[in-house]
């Protein structure tokens, strides 16, 4: 007997409604126990049992990073893959304030429905749980999974991010992440100033030399940091300070450009104090996000065929994501979907209460459909996939 599209796109959402009481349960027990990137041994550990329970094959502990997993199931018949994002980190000291809880319970929910109508459709779906999204040390993961290759033969990867609206994906920032490391000489600061080289006094100059750097800059590049070590005591001429930024620019060729005008600044601090520096990546570099247009067209058919408002306006306020790194090896969607008021910001507490509230359950399972239909047009409908992968290319060329 032969299966209908229409029919295969029923078992689709009556298995994940099927379920809904599960998915509550695990975004909200991740949302009330909330792990900072690479320490998500709770979160890890849940989404991938209930994974296992659905047949899927779970590697975890992978490309260097212990909470992370990727988690397959595949049909006898070959056909497209398709890839699910799992995030399910949480910011330090404001937990869940940017609802990764829902991201990580939305993209597990959609793979396991669009898997079970595999042996009808053909292909795989993969999950791939990414830790520490929000950056860290050895921070965002799906840097590490682009660079060990875990995307090669992926067809498409989808996530969806809860939202004050529900819109499409969005242009964001690269970021490339730095340390700087300045290493002088101790002394005593009244006594014998004179003996010491100072390393707070290369800081200050970086970031002076920063600031005078800024006249220079395109109008997309943001520069940020922090001075993460100081100096012991007022009466020690510090030997060793440190300093920690952001550079993010529109594309990951100008952010490479402005970080080395940057590393430049840092070189010519040290040797006006006499001191020497280090510069390293504290974390995975993050690449700017490579929207596509046709998947991103079929979720929003999708999603409002839900009973969503779907906002097409391009957003304001960029900021910065590792789907970014993933949209630049494989056609990549990253939505958004409403879980607050319209005023709602990402990172508040109010973000916080939203992402375990009646209506970020209601946005987990109307983002959990829109998803695992998505990837179901993608797996049946070639001649879609050709046009998504088309516009990968074409867009690549553009970013050229």
């Amino acid at each position: 007997m032969t299966v209908t599209s229409a029919e295969q796109r029923k078992r689709i959402i009556e298995n994940i409604e099927a379920a809904k009481d599960l998915y509550f349960e695990t975004s909200h027990r991740i949302h009330a126990n909330p792990e900072i990137g690479n320490q998500e041994f709770f979160a890890s550990q849940l989404l991938t049992e209930i994974l296992e329970k659905a047949g899927f094959d779970v590697k975890r502990n992978v490309a260097g990073h212990e909470t992370g997993f990727v988690a397959r199931k595949a049909s006898a018949k070959s056909g497209p893959v398709i890839g699910f994002l799992a995030e399910y980190d949480a910011l330090p000291g404001l937990g869940h304030a940017c609802g990764h809880n829902i991201i990580g319970t939305t993209s597990v929910a959609a793979g396991i429905a669009l898997a079970e109508v595999l042996e009808e459709t053909g292909g795989e779906v993969i999950v791939f749980g990414t830790p520490a999204e929000e950056g860290g040390p050895n921070g965002s993961a799906k840097g590490s999974f682009v660079k060990h290759g875990l995307f090669e033969g992926v067809d498409a990867a989808l996530m969806i991010h809860p939202s004050r609206q529900t819109g499409l994906s969005g242009p964001t920032l690269a970021v490339d992440p730095l340390d700087f490391h300045f290493y002088g000489k101790a002394a005593h600061a009244s006594a014998s100033p004179e003996q010491g080289i100072n390393a707070l006094d290369a800081v200050i100059q970086l970031f002076n030399g920063i600031n005078a750097l800024r006249q220079q800059l395109p109008t997309d590049v943001r520069i940020h940091g922090i001075i993460t070590h100081g100096g012991d005591a007022p009466n020690i001429i510090p030997e060793y300070a440190a300093a920690r930024f952001f550079i993010r620019a529109k594309t990951w060729k100008r952010c490479e450009e402005v970080s080395a005008k940057v590393r430049k600044v840092a070189e010519g601090a040290a040797l006006a104090t006499g001191s020497t520096v280090k510069i390293e990546r504290f974390q995975n570099e993050v690449h700017n996000f490579i929207i596509n247009r046709t998947i991103d067209s079929v979720l929003a058919e999708e999603l409002e065929l839900l009973g969503e408002e779907v906002v097409r306006e391009e957003r304001t306020g960029i900021g910065s994501t590792d789907a970014g790194n993933v949209s630049h090896v494989v056609p990549t969607a990253h939505p958004y979907i409403k879980i607050g008021p319209d005023n709602l910001v990402g990172h508040t507490v109010e973000f916080r209460e939203a992402a375990a509230s009646p209506e970020g359950d209601r946005a987990l399972i109307v983002g959990a459909k829109a998803l695992a239909l998505t990837g179901h047009r993608l797996l049946t409908d070639y001649e879609l996939l050709h046009r998504v992968k088309t516009d990968f290319e074409q867009a690549k060329k553009e970013e050229e």
